[in-house]
Order: structure tokens, then sequence, then C-alpha cells
């Protein structure tokens, strides 16, 4: 499923859209809350410095565990340095740093793929503990 991210109500639809993906992939309530957070910061990057884009959820069964793989993306201008922005306290705007590098943090898999003036796309995976 895709959602635009493009105002500050697309975030708010982001949030709750993993929030009932996260129930229906069976994840704990700390595992819920951890996807949601970086769920929420990958969409506020993208809405923020990416100019708007948007966010992917699907639903993944691997060697009988389940995931939840986000793809944030947007075409704003890339990120210049990834392993500086990935840095806590490291930003670029009104936030504290702590956005990207937490949301890799909560995550079990985590890439980066970006291109000055092309944009940049995040792809993220937590697995179920069972």
């Amino acid at each position: 499923m895709v959602h635009e991210v493009r105002t500050e109500e697309d975030l708010l639809v982001v949030r709750h859209a993993v929030r009932a993906a996260t129930l229906e992939c069976g994840f704990s309530l700390i595992d819920q809350t951890r996807v949601v957070t970086a769920a929420s910061e990958l969409a506020r990057n993208t809405y923020i410095h990416g100019g708007g884009g948007t966010m992917s959820l699907e639903r993944l069964n691997r060697h009988g565990r389940t995931g939840l793989l986000l793809v944030a993306r947007d075409e704003g201008p890339g990120i210049e340095d990834v392993e500086q922005a990935l840095e806590d306290g490291y930003t670029t705007g009104a936030g504290l740093g702590h956005g990207l590098g937490g949301a890799r943090r909560l995550m079990h898999e985590f890439r980066i793929h970006t291109e000055p003036g092309v944009g940049t796309t995040v792809s993220a995976i937590r697995w179920t503990e069972r």
C-alpha cells in the first residue's frame, strides 16, 4: 500500500496505516511502537527535507517470520553525506537530529539510496520475534 506524504495530515494517515499494519503482522506492543516511530521519522523527513513523496508498506514472510517493509521515497535534493546524516545530533532543520539514525536503530534492516538533485529512498524492515 502506498501513501502520499505531501501534507501534515498525510503524516497522521501514515502513522495510522503503519499502526494497523503492525497489528496485522502480529508485532508486540513494544515493536509496534518501534515501527510506528521509525515510520513517523521517515515520513517527516520525506515531507520536510524531501519536499514530499510517498511511504509504502509491505508485509513480508520469510523463513516463517513476518516482517513489515517501509519504503520512504522523495524527489528532493538528496542527502549530501549519509554517514553524517545518520549521526545523532546532526540536523539540517529545526529538529534534534535523532530522526534518521533513530529510525535505523529501531528497525532490523535499513538502507538508504540517495542522489543529489534526484531524491532519496529509505527502505527499512522490522521482523516479528516469532
